[in-house]
């Protein structure tokens, strides 16, 4: 049987799946619309975080809770928690508290879109801290190839502190930030970034808030080999 195909119609998928632009809602607009914990607040020009957010603790939390922290603009859709004074990070902890005791510290990473999050482990298997993450985006224009982060179970094999940065980004030029780099497989690295916009958009690297970075590189991930697992399912 013969189909009769649109060209132009297939010629839009194509752009849509390969121009790695991702047509989905960012995670925050996605959470307020499913959650009953949130609400949505549609941003308006002059908004920014602090000024919707003077509390630190709170703006920190709602930052995580949308997995963003690039600037705000206006129309945007961010979800805030109904309970005002809850600044809980682990009370909005969007992985498991408990694992099965790995026997030393870990790091799991999940890249899909319902999560978009990573929690470090210790040795008992006890949640200690989690915070957003953005991945590889699936195909990169300035490279003209796919750029997926590297998935499995890996160990950090080499570290750099506040200034670390890129060797082969911006392309051909190179220097783009990565503080607190710890780097898990040939070049792919977890490092900091404030350009986490609450979903994958990475060349492979896995991006997370500055502070989280921080805290892994000098509280977590000191004196041994410590596991990481970068995962698409949901931990």
């Amino acid at each position: 049987m013969k189909h009769n195909i649109n060209m132009s119609v297939f010629a839009g998928i194509f752009l849509m799946a390969f121009s790695g632009v991702t047509s989905a809602q960012p995670y925050g607009a996605r959470l307020c619309a499913n959650d009953s914990r949130f609400t949505c607040y549609t941003v308006k020009s002059g908004d920014s975080w602090q000024k919707l957010f003077p509390s630190s603790d709170r703006r920190d939390l709602v930052m995580r809770l949308n997995r963003m922290n690039i600037h705000l603009q206006r129309g945007m859709r961010i979800a805030v928690p109904k309970n005002t004074h809850d600044t809980n990070m682990l009370d909005y902890s969007p992985v498991r508290t408990h694992i099965s005791p790995p026997g030393k510290k870990i790091i799991i990473v999940s890249l899909n879109e319902n999560q978009l999050a990573f929690g470090a482990y210790n040795a008992d298997g006890v949640l200690q801290y989690w915070g957003p993450v953005s991945g590889g985006r699936g195909y990169c224009p300035d490279t003209g190839h796919g750029c997926h982060t590297a998935q499995g179970t890996f160990a950090i094999y080499n570290r750099g502190g506040a200034g670390c940065r890129s060797t082969k980004f911006p392309v051909g030029r190179g220097g783009a930030p990565m503080p607190y780099c710890m780097y898990f497989h040939g070049g792919f690295a977890l490092h900091g970034s404030y350009e986490v916009p609450g979903y994958n958009a990475s060349h492979g690297c896995v991006r997370m808030f500055v502070n989280d970075a921080e805290w892994l590189y000098n509280d977590f991930t000191q004196g041994d080999n410590t596991t990481v697992v970068i995962k698409s399912s949901q931990i």
